[in-house]
C-alpha cells in the first residue's frame, strides 16, 4: 500500500514510535528513524521486515537539527511522504513547583518540533499532492491530568496544531489528523507495574488493575501495534478525507 512512500517517524528507537514505524514499514514504506535510544535493535526490526531503513539522531529540541533532520530524509529517500510526530517527553510537578527549564523542555519537544517538522514537510507533500501528517497527540491533549501542566499544554496544542494544518491543507491531498492514547504498555510503563507490584506485594495483574483502573475503563492497555494500525488507517485511501481528528485510543477515558 506505502511502497515508494517514506515515512518519518521521530522518538522511534522504541515504545510507541516503533510500533508505528513497523506498522508503515509492512505496508511498503522506507522508514526514517529518530530518538535518543540505540538505533541498532530498532533498525534491525524494520530491516526484517523488508523495508529500507535510516536513522538521524536529532535533538527534537533544537530547529537546526530538525531542519537538518528533514534534509537528510529527503536526500536518503527523496522526500518525506509521511510525517509521524512522535517525539515527547514527560515532567511530573505542581504548577508552583515546575522547574522553569524542565516546561521549556517538554514544550519544546512536545510541540514545537511538531511544528517544525511540519513546516519542513509541507511543501513537498503539496507539490506532490499527497502527504500524511500524524501527531501522537494524547488522551491529556482532550482531558487534564493533576501535575502534568506542561505535558497537558503542549499535547492540547498538538491538537490544535492538528485542526489549523487540517483546515489550511483541506482542499489538498495533504491531511493531518492526531492520535490520542490513554496508557499504553512500552517497556518505560511496564517498569512502573513491576515496581507497583514489588512495593505492594501484589500480582503483576493487580498492580495493573490499580495502574489503569482510576482512569481507564477498559482496564486495558493500548498497544504500540494497535496505534500503529491507526496509523496505516490515515495512510490509506479509507483515509483520504479524515482530516483534523483527535482520535482517542484510550479505553474510554475521555467518554467519561
Amino acid at each position: 500500500m506505502l511502497a515508494n512512500k517514506t515515512a518519518l517517524v521521530t522518538g522511534s528507537t522504541s515504545g510507541i514510535g516503533l510500533g508505528i514505524a513497523k506498522a508503515l514499514a509492512r505496508q511498503g514504506a522506507n522508514i526514517v528513524l529518530n530518538g535518543f535510544g540505540d538505533p541498532a535493535p530498532a533498525k534491525a526490526e524494520i530491516a526484517a521486515l523488508g523495508a529500507k531503513v535510516a536513522y538521524h539522531g536529532a535533538d527534537m529540541s533544537q530547529p537546526d537539527q530538525i531542519e537538518a533532520m528533514m534534509a537528510f530524509a529527503a536526500s536518503t529517500f527523496g522526500q518525506v511522504d509521511i510525517l509521524v510526530n512522535n517525539a515527547g517527553i514527560q515532567h511530573v510537578a505542581r504548577v508552583e513547583s515546575f522547574p522553569v527549564e524542565r516546561w521549556d523542555a517538554v514544550i519544546a519537544i512536545n510541540l514545537s518540533s511538531a511544528f517544525h517538522a511540519t513546516r519542513l514537510a509541507l511543501p513537498a507533500m503539496l507539490k506532490s499532492n499527497w502527504g500524511r501528517i500524524i501527531n501522537v497527540a494524547s488522551v491529556h491533549g482532550l482531558v487534564g491530568s493533576a501535575e502534568k501542566s506542561a505535558y497537558v499544554a503542549a499535547k492540547h496544542g498538538v491538537v490544535g496544531l492538528t485542526k489549523v494544518t487540517a483546515l489550511e491543507n483541506a482542499t489538498t491531498g495533504v491531511t493531518c489528523n492526531a492520535i490520542c492514547p490513554g496508557w499504553v504498555l512500552t517497556p518505560l510503563v511496564q517498569k512502573q507495574v513491576d515496581a507497583k507490584a514489588e512495593a505492594k506485594g501484589i500480582s503483576n495483574d493487580e498492580a495493573t488493575r490499580q495502574l489503569l483502573g482510576e482512569k481507564e475503563p477498559s482496564l486495558q492497555f493500548t498497544t504500540p501495534e494497535e496505534l500503529g494500525e491507526l496509523a496505516v488507517f490515515f495512510c490509506s485511501a479509507a483515509g483520504n478525507n479524515v482530516r483534523g481528528v483527535a482520535w482517542n485510543m484510550d479505553g474510554g477515558w475521555a467518554a467519561q
